[in-house]
């Protein structure tokens, strides 16, 4: 064998990384190159340890919420809650500055806690909120940036389907994470809706005051329209997360009673069919069997890289760099935010992070803490230009006048957003730390 074992290790990270931007499927790009390179440097054993990862991966009690709250998020899709939801709040909200751009913000809240597809809020947000918007006046950018930035928060705000997937990468509590994500998630829904009210209280011009007929004509109104839609969607979320923080469920089982409660919801409703729940069925089978797969090809793939011994030199390179826990902070944020670029969140978690994640110890680096500083990260990797993803999905159901470079230019104070929130809680790490501790101690 003309390369050591280390060098071949990172050959295979140096060929994944190849094969990704050549298009390659990357699950089955991450079990082929880590059966092939285990298969040269230890021959038929990489077939046993293969087996092992795939059941290991199939058997994690954590991953059985997945399909649960995607389905749940796909049934609220599905029965257009939303609509009523949006339209509730936005009477609700009818005297603030800014108060579709506020209602927008507040329903993709909402519905982050249903659901973490980013892809779905903002297409249902472009067609939804984004048209009522333009209609009334408000400033193109402005619009596109609330809905962009609004529909990338399920990433962050549990029951986020990103950190579920980090605390099995991890081996750390989703429910100490789901506490820990609650007061930041809370922050940066709270700088967006500051930020735009602020925006308009100094340039009103930038988002009319919306016309006597669109507003509530009485205060009976709006008790009606929150208690018809606002306040059963919130009840079903607050009791999926009220029963994970406080002990009461599992993840697992609280997704199932979350799952139960959005088709009684939608039943309730009168806006669900079986052509419905046959759609959300699909979706949800589909986006949990790329997930599960994608999490078994990483799991070979980073059983046979640090076997050869490809870890080891990736922490002894860091390590080598003298960085002090902050110094180590934001070199992986950086790499992160750079990953953003080619590649979803869901390869990010459980590709690249367990090379960083052994490392958390050497530098006294909390991994509550690093998970929620990578979710909010993360939100960055969907607004920066020039790949960011949510302008895409905004482009694609905005009016052709829209030009992309609007979206992106309407995007970039909210990018900049992110940015604050994550010194405020470099500088301030007890915004993630302080609940879980009250909590569990």
């Amino acid at each position: 064998m003309f390369l050591s074992d280390p060098a071949l290790g990172i050959l295979m990270l140096v060929l994944f990384l190849v094969f990704l931007m050549l298009g390659f499927p990357i699950a089955f790009t991450l079990m082929a190159l880590g059966v092939g390179f285990g298969y040269i440097t230890r021959g038929d054993t990489v077939f046993q340890l293969f087996v092992q990862r795939t059941y290991s991966v199939m058997a994690n009690d954590v991953l059985i919420s997945i399909p649960l709250f995607l389905f749940m998020g796909y049934v609220v899709e599905r029965a257009n809650i939303l609509d009523r939801l949006f339209r509730a709040i936005q009477l609700a909200a009818g005297w603030v500055p800014g108060s579709l751009a506020v209602a927008t913000l507040i329903t993709c809240a909402m519905f982050a806690t249903a659901t973490g597809i980013v892809g779905a809020v903002v297409t249902l947000m472009g067609l939804l909120a984004f048209p009522a918007m333009l209609r009334a006046g408000y400033d193109t950018k402005i619009a596109a940036g609330v809905v962009c930035a609004g529909g990338c928060l399920g990433i962050l705000i549990p029951p986020s389907v990103m950190l579920i997937l980090y605390g099995a990468t991890a081996g750390v509590s989703v429910v100490k994470l789901y506490a820990a994500a609650f007061l930041p998630g809370l922050m940066l829904t709270g700088l967006y809706m500051g930020y735009v009210i602020i925006r308009v209280m100094l340039n009103p011009a930038l988002a009319p005051k919306l016309p006597p007929e669109a507003m509530a004509r009485s205060f009976g109104e709006i008790a009606f329209a929150l208690a018809s839609s606002f306040f059963p969607l919130a009840l079903l979320i607050s009791g999926v997360l009220g029963a994970i923080i406080f002990g009461l469920a599992t993840p697992s089982e609280a997704a199932a009673i979350g799952a139960a409660g959005a088709v009684l919801l939608a039943l309730a409703y009168r806006t669900f069919s079986f052509n419905k729940l046959k759609e959300s069925v699909f979706l949800t089978a589909r986006a949990s069997a790329m997930v599960c797969w994608l999490f078994v090809g990483s799991a070979v793939f980073s059983a046979v890289f640090a076997l050869l011994g490809g870890q080891r030199v990736v922490e002894e390179f860091i390590l080598a760099l003298n960085l002090g826990p902050i110094g180590f902070l934001l070199l992986t944020q950086a790499i992160i935010f750079v990953l953003g670029w080619p590649l979803e969140w869901t390869e990010i978690i459980v590709i690249f992070l367990p090379i960083f994640l052994p490392l958390l110890d050497d530098f006294g680096v909390d991994p509550i803490f690093f998970g929620i500083l990578v979710a909010l990260n993360l939100q960055t990797s969907f607004l920066s230009p020039p790949v960011a993803m949510a302008p895409f999905y905004l482009k694609g159901v905005a009016p052709k006048n829209v030009s992309i470079d609007q979206i992106f230019s309407g995007v970039m104070p909210f990018l900049y957003l992110v940015i604050f929130a994550m010194i405020m809680l470099y500088i301030f790490p007890g915004i993630a730390l302080w609940l879980p501790r009250a909590l569990y101690g």
